[in-house]
């Protein structure tokens, strides 16, 4: 016992902070604590993000990683390795590519967002945008991370896209799933192991946090304490987490680029942590003043939106409670044969004028039309009268064929009686149609039967055959 504790008074000594004045907030003490808890609308400020963190973490320019989805397998920086590990996920959408493409900006905001997935800090219930409707999701603007008018998606969308961002190889056979198996690919030469997104989820297993940090930490300190709001510089939490990244991708036994006097002189610590004080821990993750109101701005246009979403809910509860009554049906244009031929009875009554030949019809039809339809159920339409050609022609000059297919096309009624006398032209018509028939027949008409020798019926056949000659005579 005398000699763990001098151990442990030897190894905070050497990191330069007390143990006792590790501040993690009771808050964050359980892992099902680590998310972000915020209330919906309210904005995730630096504080909430640890942005000096991820600001030093993507702001590192130290090339160290083998890039294996690039061309050539390149040796890159941090940053370009996480953003194109996202970039060639399967899950990421086009538009989100285009967007890393064409907004390099926007590309680092998304990752830090999606590292803060990574680790756990954001969970799967929160989203980013601030016309997100379902209820099981709640929204939050984030000043820092939305410059450039990119949509960061909502974290669902994120974590899919990190859990299907593998290498190539990874989508075969499973990736490796604890610190051991990675350490053990990595010592058997293949580098990468894993992918750095693979990585980061091993590192954050619950399973594997005390591990993780009785291999590379002093206590009380955890991987995951290097992403909340504790008492230690950013840059230095910054650097740790560059060289676990390192010692797991490229292999513990090759020399980190990462390391410091400590972490040398003790293979496998990780570098030491500068202790900060209270008011040193209060200069860190300042929110600037435009970027307070942003969030403000943005919190207020998704309260406006819930309340006409509500109000748009409410209205559709009450038409669904009270229905509007069904719009009246059309008035029907169809009418049965008693009501059309009571119609066509009026009409050509009402074409007759005093002293034509259907004159005593139609004084006498007319009550009896309106009296038969008014037993109907719909009113009697009000008809013109159907009115002839007026156009003074003269009535002796004889027309031609087309002319009078014409005439009768513009003055003939399709209501009036077939049996109505016609006038000469009608007649001339007639014949000119039989000595068409008799030219396409190559004879006359049927020629009226011989009569019997002393037959009595010599009436019979003069009637019978009297409309015969009447039509022969108008020939």
């Amino acid at each position: 016992m005398a000699s763990s504790s001098s151990a442990d008074r030897y190894a905070a000594n050497i990191q330069g902070w007390n143990i006792q004045q590790v501040n993690t907030p009771p808050q964050y003490l359980g892992r099902k604590t680590l998310p972000i808890k915020r209330t919906d609308a309210e904005p995730l400020n630096r504080e909430d993000l640890q942005y000096d963190l991820l600001y030093f973490i993507f702001a590192d320019t130290t090339k160290a990683f083998v890039d294996h989805l690039a061309p050539n397998h390149p040796i890159v920086n941090f940053c370009d390795l996480y953003v194109n590990a996202l970039y060639n996920s399967p899950k990421c959408s086009k538009v989100l590519k285009d967007k890393m493409v064409d907004t390099p900006a926007f590309a680092i905001e998304f990752a830090k967002i999606a590292l803060l997935t990574n680790v756990g800090r954001i969970n799967t219930t929160m989203a980013f945008f601030p016309e997100m409707k379902t209820a099981l999701r709640s929204y939050h603007p984030v000043p820092s991370l939305q410059k450039t008018d990119g949509n960061l998606q909502d974290a669902p969308r994120i974590k899919n896209c990190l859990k299907a961002a593998l290498l190539p190889f990874e989508f075969k056979t499973p990736p490796p799933s604890s610190p051991a198996e990675i350490l053990e690919k990595a010592r058997a030469g293949h580098i990468p192991p894993t992918s750095v997104v693979n990585l980061i989820f091993v590192l954050s297993n619950s399973n594997h946090a005390m591990t993780v940090a009785q291999k590379h930490f002093d206590p009380p300190v955890e991987f995951l304490d290097l992403f909340l709001p504790i008492n230690l510089s950013s840059a230095s939490r910054a650097r740790v987490f560059l060289w676990i990244m390192y010692h797991y991708l490229t292999g513990p036994d090759r020399p980190n680029p990462f390391d410091d006097d400590y972490s040398r002189a003790n293979p496998g610590r990780v570098p030491r942590m500068r202790p900060l004080s209270r008011e040193e821990q209060a200069q860190e993750n300042i929110d600037p003043v435009d970027e307070i109101e942003w969030g403000k701005r943005m919190s207020a246009q998704r309260s406006k939106f819930l309340r006409e979403l509500v109000d748009e809910m409410e209205m559709e509860k009450r038409r669904k409670k009270n229905p509007l009554p069904p719009p009246p049906p059309m008035p029907s244009t169809s009418y049965s044969a008693q009501e059309m031929a009571v119609l066509r009875q009026a009409r050509y009554a009402a074409s007759e004028g005093p002293g034509s030949r259907g004159s005593s019809h139609s004084h006498e039809s007319r009550p009896l039309a309106q009296s038969s339809y008014a037993s109907t159920s719909r009113p009697l339409p009000q008809l013109e009268p159907f009115r002839g050609d007026t156009t003074g022609e003269d009535p002796t000059q004889e027309r031609t064929m087309l002319n009078q297919a014409w005439h009768v096309i513009n003055t003939a009624d399709p209501l009036e009686d077939s049996d109505k006398e016609g006038d000469d032209h009608v007649r001339l018509e007639y014949n000119r149609r039989l000595r068409v028939l008799a030219r396409l027949r190559g004879k006359e008409p049927t020629p009226e039967p011989e009569m019997q020798q002393g037959s009595s019926s010599g009436g019979q056949g003069d009637a019978g055959t009297g409309r015969l000659q009447h039509v022969q005579s108008w020939r």
